[in-house]
């Protein structure tokens, strides 16, 4: 009897560390990150006394992108928050709508995109950027080139 009580305990053993493995695993992703700056925005700059910095994380299996983003030296809150398509030096195309940072400059949280939009953002961050717009910077107050 003993015995059978010692199987049970490693057999839930086992499955309690494979649930917390697959669980890690589903919630992970690919990291990159955006240092944000004013000067960076184009075609006209954003706010010369901002900065910031994106986290994003991509999962392609479960097609999300989870973020945090946190900024400092403008003028809060910041009205809109995106990634865009471009390189460096290029306005693109907003392909993702992040939840702009509040009045403590943070926003933070998850979205659904495709799989291949996924699979892009792991393969070429260098072509996407996240920037941040406020009421002062309609255009954009800060950016930032996302990088591995």
């Amino acid at each position: 009897m003993r015995s059978l009580r010692v199987l049970l305990l490693i057999s839930l053993m086992a499955m309690l560390t494979f649930a917390a493995t697959a669980t890690a695993s589903a919630t992970g992703g690919r990291p990159l990150t955006a240092s944000l700056t004013g000067a960076a925005e184009v075609p006209t700059t954003g706010d010369p006394d901002g900065s910031g910095s994106a986290r994003i994380t991509v999962n392609p299996g479960l097609g999300k992108v989870c973020y945090r983003i946190s900024v400092t030296g403008i003028v809060l809150p910041a009205t809109l928050a995106h990634i865009h398509l471009g390189g460096a030096g290029v306005a693109g195309a907003p392909v993702v709508t992040l939840t702009p940072p509040d009045v403590t400059g943070v926003s933070s949280g998850c979205v659904t995109v495709s799989r291949a939009l996924a699979k892009a953002l792991i393969q070429n961050p260098t072509h996407y950027y996240v920037n941040v717009h406020n009421a002062v910077y309609p255009g954009g107050a800060l950016r930032g080139q996302l990088a591995r």
